[in-house]
């Protein structure tokens, strides 16, 4: 991934987390899982969009912040290689395990937050990489 741009690395790693998150879901689905909780508001579901939204929103900010802070701050790389990870894992326990989701569902949303793990350490090690070919282009 070394000669990507850092936009490039962005979107593949957005759209692949999207594509793997939705065929995880669609898995989910075809095993019986109803995605159906009550929300303060009542009955409430995650739907597909939801699923790719919460897949591609955080790691589209996440990454940008990375691709953009990374050539001016060597240690945003080091910083998201923990960070990113430890949010995506995180995020289970604050937002899958309390719902009252089927243990279908809640089992099926944990593995969508665990893809997201390798997503990022790869895209990250990638937008490091590609911050040292620049520099080095730079510094000759």
């Amino acid at each position: 991934m070394a000669d990507l741009s850092r936009a490039a690395i962005v979107a593949l790693a957005v759209v692949g987390a999207v594509v793997v998150n939705l065929v995880v879901y669609a898995v989910g689905r075809a095993a019986g899982g109803t995605f159906r909780f009550t929300a303060a508001g009542g009955p409430a579901e995650v739907d597909a969009l939801t699923v790719a939204a919460f897949s591609a929103l955080p790691l589209l900010v996440g990454l940008t912040a990375v691709a953009l802070l990374a050539p001016r701050a060597g240690w945003v790389v080091r910083a998201a290689s923990v960070v990113g990870p430890a949010l995506a894992v995180l995020t289970i326990a604050l937002m899958t395990l309390p719902t009252d989701l089927d243990a279908t569902s809640k089992t099926t949303l944990a593995l969508c937050h665990l893809t997201l793990v390798p997503i990022v350490v790869v895209a990250v090690a990638a937008l490091g990489r590609r911050t040292r070919v620049v520099a080095d282009r730079l510094a000759t």
